[in-house]
């Protein structure tokens, strides 16, 4: 495990090598990200980018629920799978970062199918009567329980919910661990798992990414 963990800068160079090509718009975005932001680890990245962007395409959704917009870079490569018909609904809380996924959505292709609304997404989903196809969760960890419970009536059967951020830096290994964000990934993952109605595998990409599938 030492050796790989040494060898990780270079193997993710490995990846992001034999990976589809990370279009235009998505680098600049990428790049704007790290100028402009204090936390620009949050983004989503190539790889990720790539994964979500297959997976979209794989489920051509009609309709996307994103909790936790951040800039914008997992909204716009979901977005490429869309049906022509599609939307994607993108929530965050951030009005200070706003202008910046909303400047790249206004660039997009894709613009008219985005709908990108600011407030405490607990009260926007349920103010959202819509069937999803596809949800991607990526925001406040405190949260991420109520978000699969406020989510599950609203997912079509056969429907996918990404969970990012389910490792959390390898703490979840830990087995009474201090921060609340860590106790909530431990919840959310058990929570999961032990629902009849859901089939999930954890999918080591980045800090880890639970990978949901409505029965």
């Amino acid at each position: 495990m030492a050796l790989f963990e040494e060898k990780f800068p270079e193997i993710e160079r490995y990846l992001e090598d034999n990976a589809s090509a990370e279009p235009d718009i998505l680098k600049r975005l990428r790049k704007e990200t790290f100028q402009k932001t204090t936390q620009p680890h949050m983004i989503s990245g190539y790889l990720q980018g790539r994964f979500l962007s297959i997976l979209s395409h794989i489920l051509n959704p009609k309709n996307v629920l994103e909790i936790g917009t951040f800039t914008g870079y997992a909204t716009l490569s979901m977005a490429e799978g869309l049906a022509e018909d599609g939307k994607i609904y993108t929530l965050d809380k951030n009005e200070d970062l706003a202008y910046l996924p909303q400047k790249y959505f206004d660039e997009s292709e894709y613009n008219a199918q985005i709908e990108f609304i600011l407030g405490d997404a607990k009260e926007e989903i349920k103010k959202l009567d819509v069937t999803f196809d596809l949800v991607f969760i990526d925001a406040d960890k405190e949260n991420y329980a109520a978000y699969i419970e406020l989510i599950k009536p609203k997912l079509r059967k056969g429907g996918v919910v990404l969970i990012d951020n389910v490792l959390w830096y390898g703490k979840v290994i830990e087995e009474n661990p201090k921060d609340k964000s860590t106790q909530q990934i431990k919840l959310v993952n058990k929570i999961v798992t032990e629902d009849p109605d859901f089939e999930n595998v954890i999918l080591p990409l980045r800090d880890g990414v639970h990978l949901i599938r409505k029965k």
